[in-house]
């Protein structure tokens, strides 16, 4: 009998701890160089968005008591997109002094965001100007609207290569 036989499981044990050691270094390393971005939802950092959640969940059913929002663009494309909403009351009559600042931009990355605030209104539309996509692809539409004291966050998700598609 060998005794170099049953030496070999004391290696095999030390090599494991080094090979999860490694991975547990190499998992917090990469996860240090993810930036941490503003939250997709809320135009806002994560931790004031979950601070604030019953907040804005509440604003959210108070605005909707009074006010129906319509996403009524025609599709995003990568020139001349025209970002459009269409505000009434709950008895379809048009909403003329919303205030509403959109965001438009690339999931988990804010490197191409476009902030758009000024809008010219015709029949209840809120029309904002031509817009220049620099990247093909999924794109999240986020708009604050605000009538008097009630407000909401409306996001959208839309992509350029198929017109008809986007969801809320």
């Amino acid at each position: 009998m060998s005794k170099s036989k049953g030496m070999i499981w004391p290696y095999a044990i030390g090599i494991s701890i080094a090979l999860v050691f490694g991975a547990c270094i190499a998992t917090v390393i990469i996860a240090n160089q993810l930036p941490v971005e503003k939250s997709d939802t809320y135009m806002m950092g994560y931790h004031e968005a979950d601070a604030k959640a019953n907040e804005l969940l509440q604003a959210r059913i108070d605005f909707d008591k009074e006010y129906k929002v319509e996403y009524v663009t025609d599709g995003l494309s990568l020139k001349n997109t025209v970002i459009k909403y269409k505000i009434t009351t709950i008895n379809l009559e048009e909403v003329k002094n919303a205030k509403i600042e959109v965001v438009v931009t690339r999931p988990n990355n804010h490197k191409h965001d476009q902030t758009l605030k000024s809008s010219t209104i015709v029949d209840g539309v809120y029309t904002f100007s031509s817009i220049e996509l620099p990247v093909e692809g999924r794109w999240d539409i986020m708009a604050k609207i605000s009538v008097g004291d009630k407000k909401r966050y409306f996001n959208v998700k839309a992509d350029t290569r198929e017109k008809e598609v986007f969801e809320y």
